[in-house]
């Protein structure tokens, strides 16, 4: 039977930093930074002989730092490791709710979210805590990929659905070391050229069936979709490509393992002016031809239909929360 999490709040999810728990000099940055979401690692950044240490300046950081109105959530280990119990007693076993959210690792179905919520609950209960943390789940598998649907309806604590690439290229095997970048080599040739007997190579976007099934889950359970991180910290071009890429198909944000990917991150999972001003101008001539009783509606040559409209007040919704979020911060 379905939790229900009442009130689940709205986050802007464009920039999310990656901060490793056992980098304890980085948490006050991260905490001042512009990215709408932070998340501390007791993961795959923490190495083994360091993660009760990190565990330890997690649980100290949440406490004690100033996070603001930032949402703050902690990535812990996965199911399958001898840290995830460790790092779920750590977190909630105190009366400190400034944490958020979890965010969960290699998610492989619906029973790992279910054995989280039951955990989560029991320890939520013990310790009287009156605010009920969201989940963040992290695609990383073949098998998670598969079961991508079952799993964002798994819980109504779920909020946001995630990609993993350099995890899910080692699942089914991909032939890249490139973590959520392009690949070389995956790509098509053309015809051969007549004159100078070459042929170009057109690449092709290795990550795309992940992407796009991550994000119909999360549309069909009204969660956010957020795309993998970008390894090369040093190519911004590399990296606003991607993103560009992924706010297209609907994703709502990026992971980000760099302070100097955040404003970019921010910039393209924003709507453009141009964007806006189309967005407004549609909904003004909807608004007008309804009040003089017109059926049809054209804008710029082209019929409006009901999920274009709905697509430009998602737009100008979007927005003004930005807007409203920077007001307030």
């Amino acid at each position: 039977m379905l939790e229900k999490l009442k009130n689940k709040p709205f986050r802007l999810n464009r920039s999310e930093l990656a901060v490793p728990g056992s980098r304890s000099d980085f948490f006050e940055k991260a905490a001042q930074g512009n990215s709408d979401i932070v998340f501390l690692d007791l993961e795959d950044s923490v190495a083994i002989e360091k993660k009760d240490q990190a565990r330890i300046n997690v649980v100290e950081a949440i406490e004690g730092i100033d996070w603001g109105k930032k949402t703050l959530s902690v990535r812990v280990n996965s199911m399958d490791t001898d840290f995830f119990e460790k790092d779920i007693l750590s977190l909630l076993d105190t009366k400190n709710e400034r944490l958020d959210l979890l965010m969960l690792p290699k998610v492989n179905s619906d029973k790992d979210v279910l054995k989280l919520e039951k955990v989560v609950r029991q320890l939520e209960k013990k310790n009287k805590r009156e605010k009920r943390l969201g989940f963040e789940l992290i695609i990383q598998t073949a098998k998670g990929l598969i079961n991508v649907n079952n799993i964002a309806g798994a819980s109504n604590r779920v909020e946001s659905l995630h990609f993993g690439a350099a995890d899910f290229g080692t699942s089914i095997g991909a032939k890249t070391m490139s973590i959520g970048g392009a690949s070389n080599f995956y790509g098509t040739l053309s015809q051969l050229h007549k004159k100078n007997k070459k042929r170009t190579l057109f690449l092709n976007d290795i990550w795309q069936v992940a992407l796009f099934n991550i994000n119909l889950a999360a549309s069909a359970h009204d969660l956010r979709a957020v795309d993998c991180p970008y390894g090369d910290f040093n190519d911004n071009e590399g990296f606003e490509a991607l993103a560009k890429s992924s706010y297209s198909l609907g994703f709502d944000g990026k992971m980000v393992i760099h302070p100097n990917q955040i404003n970019i991150a921010n910039k393209v999972y924003s709507p453009t002016k141009k964007e806006l001003l189309e967005a407004k101008e549609m909904l003004h001539i909807i608004e007008k031809s309804s009040q003089e009783g017109k059926g049809a509606v054209v804008f710029q040559g082209k019929m409006l239909d009901i999920v274009t409209v709905k697509q430009a007040k998602n737009i100008v919704e979007l927005h003004n929360k930005i807007v409203s979020r920077s007001k307030n911060d």
